[in-house]
């Protein structure tokens, strides 16, 4: 599949960036008990998705370990919406430019897929990007320790998911996660990640 067919079938199953969905997260009911009753920290990432002549890839990077949140773990670029973001996109553009380096120029963005709530309690907008497969990363030392990329294939792949039982808060949760070595690609990340093949696998046919 070119970029231009990647684009109209990505577009296909997103939400449109001049409408952010308003919803509830699509996991609420998933936290219930679990996340302080407050409204929940503005957030917004950057799925970044590369046309390759192999098959797309979806952009992902490693948090530095020494880091006080979320050290080592995987995780899309992305942060808080600040009041100076024009929009939740712009602002997981802002993020991806400051921790990867992507420019506004190497991204095509495409819509949004549907709101989810974290356990540390940030209502996260995820934005889809089409990356220009020229980018070079330069990782933020302070924050991203590696960027790498995931075959979208695999990622649609049902096979490849997982879900793994933790304890918070006194009780089992179930959370996702992917099999894909050596990274561990679990929780917010992973959910997202399924919340991307879900909206594709019901708006057409796998096609990439």
């Amino acid at each position: 599949m070119d970029a231009a067919a990647l684009a109209d079938w990505l577009r296909g199953a997103l939400h449109p960036l001049d409408a952010p969905p308003a919803v509830a997260p699509w996991n609420l009911s998933d936290l219930t008990g679990l996340v302080q009753p407050r409204a929940p920290h503005p957030a917004a990432v950057l799925v970044g998705v590369i046309p390759r002549a192999a098959g797309a890839g979806v952009l992902l990077t490693r948090r530095t370990d020494g880091l006080r949140h979320h050290g080592g773990q995987v995780s899309f670029p992305g942060g808080r919406i600040e009041p100076d973001d024009p929009s939740p996109a712009a602002a997981a553009l802002r993020e991806a430019r400051e921790e990867v380096g992507l420019q506004a120029a190497q991204a095509r963005m495409l819509g949004y897929l549907d709101p989810l709530l974290t356990i540390t309690g940030f209502r996260v907008l995820p934005t889809v990007v089409l990356v220009d497969p020229g980018f070079q990363p330069v990782p933020e030392p302070g924050e991203v320790a590696e960027v790498f990329e995931v075959p979208l294939e695999l990622l649609m792949d049902p096979a490849q998911l997982d879900t793994i039982e933790l304890e918070f808060g006194g009780r089992a949760r179930h959370v996702f996660q992917y099999r894909y070595q050596p990274q561990r690609i679990w929780g917010a990340t992973a959910s997202i990640l399924y919340n991307l093949r879900e909206r594709l696998a019901g708006s057409n046919q796998w096609r990439v």
